[in-house]
């Protein structure tokens, strides 16, 4: 048993088992995974297997014993990661998958909205990514950026320091005196209050092609006003 697993490595996937083969020969590998299939029958058996095998060459007739001699321990194989364009198209001819949806790092813990009070503002140090809700009861500051798929809403204003480019909601409440700042405000869906726009509806006009400039988002006469945000700063707003 150790033998075999100084020889291959194995890692669980939201998809299965991922079998990662070492330095040794083919016939060597392929030994041991059999042989730790065969020790542990219980554990292997129903699951569904992708196998890195490194910048190995695989012809079809490789491939199809292996996967015949893992059926018959009950493992599908579904996947064959390689190096290999040859050992890729031939894992292609026997219909295997040849990519594999790599798990994300863990999200930090969500913070609570009762963490948060109502005339506090939230620091987040870091970028929101695609999938991340953030609901917060009073002000919030962002230092990163908002990537398309990410929310932010508060019920105070919203300051990113970075880019936005998925949909920030302040005054969620109701406030349409609430603001968002933004270094870079682009291809963002921006709400105040029950007030929203696109970004491109009405920015356009404070940019230049390839220019970034920060901007301050308000209401006005029922309508999300788009300021230079430079012209602001060092005034106490």
């Amino acid at each position: 048993m150790e033998g075999s697993q100084a020889l291959i490595q194995i890692k669980g996937l939201r998809d299965g088992l991922l079998v990662s083969l070492g330095d040794a020969e083919w016939s060597q590998a392929r030994a041991a995974l059999l042989e730790q299939i065969e020790a542990q029958q219980a554990f292997f058996r129903g699951a569904r297997m992708a196998l890195d095998v490194g910048n190995r060459i695989f012809h079809v007739n490789d491939l199809a014993e292996l996967r015949d001699r893992l059926s018959e321990h009950g493992v599908t194989l579904w996947a064959v990661i390689s190096e290999s364009p040859t050992t890729e198209k031939t894992a292609q001819l026997l219909g295997l998958a040849t990519r594999i949806a790599k798990p994300r790092p863990p999200e930090p813990a969500p913070i609570l909205p009762q963490e948060v009070g109502e005339h506090m503002a939230l620091w987040v140090a870091r970028t929101l990514r695609s999938g991340t809700r953030l609901e917060v009861p009073g002000h919030v500051v962002i230092v990163g950026d908002v990537n398309p798929g990410a929310e932010v809403i508060a019920e105070g204003n919203i300051v990113v320091w970075g880019r936005v480019r998925g949909l920030v909601h302040a005054g969620a409440g109701g406030d349409e005196a609430a603001f968002v700042c933004g270094l870079d405000l682009s291809a963002a869906q921006v709400r105040i209050g029950r007030v929203a726009a696109f970004v491109e509806d009405g920015s356009a006009s404070l940019r230049r092609e390839g220019e970034i400039r920060p901007q301050k988002v308000i209401v006005k006469d029922g309508l999300l006003r788009f300021e230079a945000w430079q012209a602001t700063l060092g005034k106490g707003e």
